[in-house]
């Protein structure tokens, strides 16, 4: 097999009619042998009973979930069953235009990359719900991940089959695939500008909350990626910081009474000082912050993928 093609589908009844027939046009005179994979996400109008019929005309494979899990859960399920040499991602929604397709694909080979997103650059979206809350997300994903892209959530993309089988998409983390890429060590990502489409049938299924829940999860995939495996130099780092700093207040306001009590000097006890109150804290949260370390550090040792690597080649 050639081409995966992987779609997410959450009531997308209007679209499917629309969107498999101009997959197939699209590739029609490139000579690829192409499979669609379609994930049902839950749907709860005629998406399935739709996905049936094209299946009877078209190189379809479906999976139809039992309720709605999120896109990064039927990426998931639709990675593992894709067999194709180059997989390809891309929405439902007719907003992704599958022309893009062989051009993404001659990228992905000619320049020897791993993974090609796309970049719609002109965007026919809200300026102030999409354009702009879309440009300081991407800002703000280049300068954390260090990957040069301008639309890391672009659903248009490219990858080899080994890239998509040696990486894990879960929660939310559908957004972040360039970086869950990058730390798998497939590091040769490229970006191509793709036209996109005017939506033409329904609304977006993303809501306010996925600005909140995207920077979360970018934190999240940070922290694991520097972290992860040795969660005790950042948490023993800061705590350890923390205790010092503690004690080492506690520790002067104490002995500045005593040199004052020894000169016969006017003093305030420590206990009435609200520094000393502020050092107490400190200390606590130093040592709270050390145990979680050393208990994350044990998890991690005892977790099944601690010696989990990925092999480029064998000799």
């Amino acid at each position: 097999m050639d081409l995966s093609i992987v779609i997410s589908v959450f009531n997308e009844e209007e679209s499917l009619g629309e969107l498999i027939p101009w997959i197939e046009r699209a590739l029609t005179h490139n000579d690829l042998k192409y499979e669609i994979i379609l994930i049902d996400d839950g749907s709860t109008d005629k998406s399935w009973e739709i996905i049936e019929q094209l299946a009877s005309h078209y190189p379809v494979k479906a999976i139809s979930f039992r309720r709605n899990y999120g896109k990064s859960a039927a990426l998931f399920c639709g990675f593992e069953i894709a067999s194709g040499e180059v997989v390809v991602t891309m929405d439902a929604d007719l907003q992704d235009s599958p022309e893009e397709i062989p051009g993404l694909i001659s990228m992905l080979k000619e320049q020897n990359l791993d993974l090609v997103s796309g970049w719609k650059k002109k965007r026919y979206d809200g300026i102030f719900t999409k354009n702009i809350p879309s440009r300081i997300y991407n800002a703000t994903a280049r300068r954390v991940t260090k990957i040069k892209l301008h639309d890391m959530n672009c659903g248009l993309k490219a990858y080899r089959k080994d890239v998509i089988k040696n990486i894990e998409v879960y929660g939310e983390m559908h957004r972040y695939i360039p970086y869950l890429c990058k730390n798998a060590g497939f590091s040769a990502i490229g970006e191509k500008i793709v036209k996109h489409q005017s939506r033409k049938f329904g609304k977006s299924k993303f809501g306010k909350s996925r600005f909140v829940n995207g920077f979360l999860d970018l934190l999240t995939l940070w922290f694991l990626s520097r972290f992860g495996k040795r969660p005790m130099h950042f948490f023993g780092l800061f705590g350890s910081l923390t205790f010092l700093t503690g004690a080492l207040t506690s520790l002067y306001l104490i002995f500045e009474k005593i040199s004052s009590q020894s000169k016969g000097l006017p003093f305030r006890p420590v206990t009435e000082q609200p520094l000393f109150y502020v050092s107490l804290v400190a200390l606590i949260i130093g040592v709270q912050l050390f145990l979680a370390g050393f208990i994350a550090e044990l998890v991690s040792r005892n977790s099944s993928e601690r010696n989990l690597y990925k092999i480029r080649k064998r000799i």
